[in-house]
């Protein structure tokens, strides 16, 4: 690890130059390129100079109980050995964390998909406590939510409901959301007071960049159509909805929460370049079983990782076996901890993988 060390800071120290290089200044794209692996660094190599200087201050003591005869000057260069031993462990610990692979989409913005699942009108109607939640969260992050399809019922649930969140590290911190979350309650509609156990599906996608995956615009078929719904007088009279189908692999994406349609096409291209790009991501994965071992749970979306209780008010991750009994807050956008340690299991994961 610290020869990776040593090749990262001469790495780190060659982009300090260049950021100072005309040529680089002056290409906009190039800068930014160049900036952000710079920041990325940044923390490795400041922590790294700190455990380096342990180091060499740790050579000195030594050194000097070599030399020293003085019974209380020894006692006192030892004290300092022991304390600067610990600080050392304690940098090359924080050291192998920083050093751990991280996931490219990290710091991307994310689309979210929520679907009922089991459960008829209640599972519509959790869809939309889950809409809530996040987009709860999102506000308390400083992040921006928007809605980018919905195909709500009448009682206020949704079928469907397709979101972008914005943000910086908003992949890094959702990304553990897709799945099957499961709610254990009394519906609104039951006069018995009988539990009902319903479902519904979180995908989390990562947004991707035109040069990520490449669509060939002969593969698209393109309609225009009238929106549908509740949204103001615009609905229903011009043809802004966008519903784009891609040929190779009949995927189908729309988008009408926009007045124009051209916004709703390139809203829909989001969507449909996430999905490839995660369908593309989760092929790679099944091919690589240990990048499958290094994530909490595989992801995959028919897996069941979550269970909300609402008698017990109680909100279970079936990954890790964190219960929380604060479920009130938690779907107020309360959900920090449960993600949390969802991330320090990940770590932990990754920790083992390296060992």
């Amino acid at each position: 690890m610290l020869k990776k060390l040593g090749e990262a800071e001469e790495k780190y120290q060659h982009l300090e130059a260049s950021l100072s290089d005309p040529a680089v200044a002056s290409d906009p794209a190039r800068f930014v390129d160049v900036m952000k692996e710079y920041r990325a660094l940044t923390p490795i190599i400041e922590k790294f100079r700190d455990y380096r200087k342990t180091e060499e201050a740790i050579a000195e003591i030594l050194t000097l109980l070599e030399s020293e005869s003085d019974v209380e000057l020894r006692q006192l260069a030892n004290e300092e050995l022991k304390s600067t031993k610990e600080t050392s462990e304690i940098l090359l610990q924080e050291l192998t964390l920083l050093m751990l692979p991280k996931d490219p989409n990290d710091e991307k913005n994310v689309i979210v998909e929520i679907r009922a699942g089991a459960g008829g009108e209640e599972a519509a109607l959790f869809a939309a406590v889950l809409y809530r939640m996040y987009s709860m969260y999102a506000d308390a992050q400083g992040y921006r939510c928007s809605v980018m399809n919905q195909n709500p019922t009448e009682l206020g649930g949704f079928r469907e409901i397709v979101f972008m969140i914005e943000g910086e590290g908003a992949y890094s911190r959702l990304k553990f959301e897709s799945g099957v979350h499961r709610v254990q309650r009394v519906p609104e509609t039951e006069s018995q007071g009988r539990i009902q156990t319903s479902t519904a599906t979180v995908a989390v996608l990562p947004e991707v960049e035109d040069v990520s995956i490449e669509i060939n615009p002969a593969d698209l078929v393109f309609e225009s159509c009238k929106s549908s719904g509740a949204g103001g007088q615009h609905i229903n009279k011009t043809e802004s909805a966008v519903r784009l189908t891609h040929k190779p692999t009949g995927i189908v994406v729309e988008c009408q929460e926009e007045r124009s349609q051209f916004k709703n096409k390139d809203k829909a291209l989001k969507m449909l370049r996430a999905i490839l790009y995660d369908r593309a991501s989760r092929e790679q994965s099944e091919a690589i079983a240990s990048d499958r071992r290094q994530q909490v749970g595989t992801g995959d979306r028919s897996e069941r990782i979550r269970t909300y209780n609402y008698r017990e008010n109680r909100v279970s991750d079936h990954r890790i076996g964190l219960t929380l009994y604060s479920l009130d807050t938690f779907l107020d956008g309360d959900i920090n901890a449960m993600i949390d340690a969802l991330a320090t299991a990940q770590t932990a994961e990754k920790l083992k993988q390296q060992a």
